[in-house]
């Protein structure tokens, strides 16, 4: 019974963990953010969006632009106050989980004469895995002199169907904005 609670809270813990993804941001503490009121899109890192869809491109700049846009940010083609550049990858990964069920060896024998004695016990171990893709998405935001100012990083699973991907894209990446250092504006 003790095995069981600890793997359904693990599942409780662990897997809306990958889901939802994970943010780790990193900022120049002596830059005032409230001063940028432009972003340009300056590209994809290492033309890292040839491994992206034309719609999960899009729904990711979208995203971006809707949370720019509620920070009061406006967001240019070209010449904006700052620069964001964006960098993703993608790796197969495999998650393994054990379940271990254990079976008391209890029954009646000789033990110090006839009663009941506990035997040997049993335990089976069985183990799941299973494959999924990993997705990291870095945005690195330039100030004018293409000193890098802030980073956000955000690891996540990939979901397989496409309306999926649709809810979670930009779920993840206002996940991700809620650490830049300017909040958005009520």
């Amino acid at each position: 019974m003790k095995n069981i609670l600890c793997t359904v809270a693990m599942g409780l813990f662990v897997i809306p963990a990958l889901s939802f993804g994970q943010v780790k941001s990193e900022y120049d503490k002596n830059v005032d953010f409230s001063k940028y009121k432009s972003i340009s899109f300056a590209g994809w890192e290492k033309d890292s969006d040839k491994i992206l869809n034309v719609f999960d491109k899009k729904r990711i700049l979208d995203a971006f632009k809707a949370e720019f846009l509620a920070r009061d940010i406006e967001v240019k083609m070209m010449d904006g106050d700052a620069q964001i550049t964006l960098y993703v990858v993608v790796e197969d990964k495999t998650s393994t989980t054990a379940y271990t069920d254990y079976m008391g060896g209890y029954g009646y024998g000789p033990r110090w004469g006839w009663g009941m004695g506990a035997g040997m016990g049993t335990s089976s171990t069985t183990y799941v895995q299973d494959d999924y893709k990993e997705g990291t998405l870095v945005l690195d935001m330039y100030d004018e002199n293409k000193k890098m100012i802030w980073q956000g990083v955000l690891n996540t699973e990939i979901k397989e169907k496409p309306e999926k991907r649709e809810k979670s894209i930009p779920k993840n990446i206002r996940k991700l904005m809620k650490e830049y250092p300017v909040t958005p504006v009520k």
